[in-house]
């Protein structure tokens, strides 16, 4: 088991214990022999940048130390999960325990069996998809050699975030429960499924649920009679403490981002648009050159993190009555680890800069944003409004306002004007500003020193008529030749490429997924591999058929198999042909290339209805050509996905 079992610690050992330099909370628990182990032998280790936190001290265990750590995973794409799994932090900690709280991808994935108590929150990605930040947890769960008791210690609880119109809702927490229960591993609180159909969206079943993992964890963890436990609904503190400092260390401190080993700095030296100027989108191929040697493979991000322009910062400030002290440092002292900080935030800031790089103005509030919002809100009518829309019967009115027509966080406030938000708050109220991730659509060794995106620039109008655009591709579009940022490069985790270079491979990408596949496709040309098949979905030949030039290369070459569904350049009143209607054309190929020559499927694109209707494409296939029913050809289609022949790349 490696790494795995060498986790398991003997907890006799205190003087080994107390040796350890921990940055979590966690449980190092005595996994040998069940009868030698006892609850009164576990000891517990909190540290924080290597500093002990006070109050959680090494020994025999207590309802105030090492029984009351509790770790939350979440696996997020955008956010939500995260947003949940503090909000459980929150509620844990008014039952004093002891919560922290881990984004999956920077959690050790070998540590997880010296864990005790642990909730899971997983969101769905694509169409059923587990998010990125969860294959290496859940490549290792997957592993064959795990004993059945592999977790016999560990007891659990899964809350789930899905979209019900989906097929497979709520899929990956659906399988993680089933999985560490296969491992041995006890389930605490019935899992929760999170639906962005409720009308009360996700916390329609996330508050109650709460109330149920709350009333598992008493259980579990009962605490004396003299303890209260705060309301539900009691004002939750603040997870940082700002202080003035003098304008000195502001210039003193660096840029976390710049001394993280994974970005770049990336000199722009292409900007070109791919769509006709007259078309309704802006499809741009963008191209950043570094000066030293980067490497990623088919499938892998470039990470970007935007900047806000800063007349919308200011804007903004001032409206918040902060434009005053928007330049004053801050020092950003962390009070709750277990709420987390946007990433690479420097230790010093000001409010313009945490505005400019770090929380996000331009989203559209949560529900939770309202719910801590009403705590500042000082006149009556708003508090009366705002208490309106976090009832069960102002759902709707709250949809209306809000998400229905996307008005974002900083129109709320300059509505809600009575608000008084302690800047202490800011962390808590407003959202990071995420980076965004953007597929590479280039092969590194066909472009050394080079990344190539294919990215559509965000723009549109809401119901209100109010013309919105995406912070993070308009910051892009903006750059000029020669501008200079900090790149990321991250794996991707969903795209391999068959080790035989003579099997052969199918390609699907309409619009902007063509991204992804245009990386494959270099990769294998470079490579010697010839049989490719590419299906690529645009609307017009003339208009929006991206890299079609390099494409038809590779076929000239003899390197591939080219075929374009154009949506839109049939004649008038003609059924629109799509990519899964050349698959359907295609049938007796592509059952050759999967079910006689173990051929592979790339999927990339928008996770709405394609990429289930290219599958059923597939399976029609192999149920006509393959001669099979229609049970076998569902296994066929099932067993490419467990085996990575069938890989999907899609983002909602």
């Amino acid at each position: 088991m490696g790494a795995l079992w060498s986790s398991r610690f003997n907890s006799k050992s205190a003087q080994e214990v107390g040796n350890l330099q921990r940055c979590k909370v966690g449980l190092v628990y005595n996994l040998s022999d069940k009868e030698e182990s006892s609850s009164e032998s576990n000891y517990c280790i909190l540290t924080i940048e290597n500093n002990p936190v006070k109050g959680i001290e090494m020994g025999h265990a207590s309802r105030s130390s090492v029984d009351s750590c509790l770790t939350i995973l979440y696996a997020t794409e955008t956010g939500n999960a995260q947003d949940v799994a503090e909000r459980i932090a929150r509620h844990a900690r008014r039952l004093h325990l002891h919560p922290t709280v881990f984004n999956v991808e920077n959690y050790p994935v070998d540590e997880i069996i010296s864990e005790s108590f642990v909730v899971f929150v997983v969101s769905t990605a694509g169409s059923g998809k587990e998010p990125r930040s969860m294959t290496p947890l859940w490549t290792m769960l997957l592993r064959s050699d795990l004993p059945s008791d592999f977790f016999e210690d560990l007891s659990y609880a899964v809350f789930g975030l899905g979209d019900s119109s989906y097929e497979k809702f709520c899929w990956p927490a659906k399988l993680l429960s089933r999985r560490l229960a296969n491992l041995g591993a006890v389930e605490f609180c019935p899992r929760g499924e999170g639906d962005e159909q409720h009308h009360l969206g996700v916390d329609g079943a996330l508050n109650p649920w709460i109330v149920q993992l709350s009333d598992a964890l008493l259980h579990h963890f009962p605490l004396p009679a003299t303890i209260e436990v705060p309301p539900f609904d009691s004002r939750p503190p603040a997870r940082v403490k700002l202080a003035e400092v003098d304008k000195a260390k502001l210039s003193s401190v660096a840029d976390p981002l710049a001394a993280d080993e994974h970005y770049h700095i990336g000199t722009i030296v292409r900007n070109d648009r791919l769509t006709a100027p007259d078309w309704f989108q802006d499809v741009r191929h963008i191209e950043f050159d570094f000066d030293e040697k980067i490497q990623y493979a088919p499938g892998d991000v470039a990470v970007i993190h935007p900047l806000v322009p800063s007349v919308d910062v200011e804007s903004f400030l001032i409206s918040m009555g902060w434009s005053n002290d928007a330049d004053t440092p801050y020092s950003i002292d962390h009070l709750y680890p277990d709420q987390a900080l946007p990433d690479h935030i420097p230790a010093v800031t000001t409010l313009r800069i945490l505005f400019t790089r770090y929380l996000d103005i331009t989203a559209v509030p949560r529900r939770s944003f309202f719910a801590l919002l009403r705590y500042f809100a000082t006149d009556d009518l708003e508090r009366e409004k705002l208490d309106e829309f976090l009832s069960e019967e102002g759902a709707d009115d709250l949809y209306d306002y809000c998400q229905k027509v996307r008005r974002t966080i900083r129109e709320v406030l300059e509505e809600f004007r009575s608000a008084r938000v302690p800047k202490e708050y800011i962390f808590d109220l407003f959202p990071p500003l995420r980076p965004r991730e953007f597929s590479i659509a280039s092969s590194v060794h066909k472009h050394p020193c080079k990344v190539q995106l294919c990215i559509a620039i965000v723009q549109y109008k809401t119901k209100l008529k109010i013309p919105r655009r995406g912070v993070t591709t308009t910051y892009l579009s903006s750059l000029q030749l020669g501008d200079q940022i900090l790149v990321g490069i991250k794996s991707g985790g969903l795209i391999s490429l068959p080790q035989d270079k003579e099997t052969p491979i199918i390609c699907v990408g309409p619009g902007t997924g063509i991204a992804p596949i245009r990386s494959v496709i270099e990769e294998r040309s470079l490579l010697g591999a010839k049989n490719n098949t590419l299906y690529q979905g645009c609307r017009s030949a003339s208009k929006d058929q991206h890299h079609h030039v390099d494409f038809e290369k590779f076929v000239e070459q003899g390197d591939l198999v080219y075929r374009v569904a154009r949506s839109r350049d049939g004649p008038e009143g003609t059924k629109r042909t799509y990519v899964q209607d050349l698959i359907t054309e295609d049938a007796k190929r592509i059952w050759q290339l999967v079910g006689e020559k173990g051929g592979w499927v790339y999927i990339s694109g928008s996770s709405n209805k394609m990429p289930t209707a290219v599958k059923a494409a597939i399976r029609d296939a192999v149920q006509k050509y393959g001669e099979k029913s229609e049970e076998e050809a569902k296994d066929f289609i099932a067993t490419m996905e467990r085996e990575g022949r069938l890989i999907e790349d899609c983002w909602s």
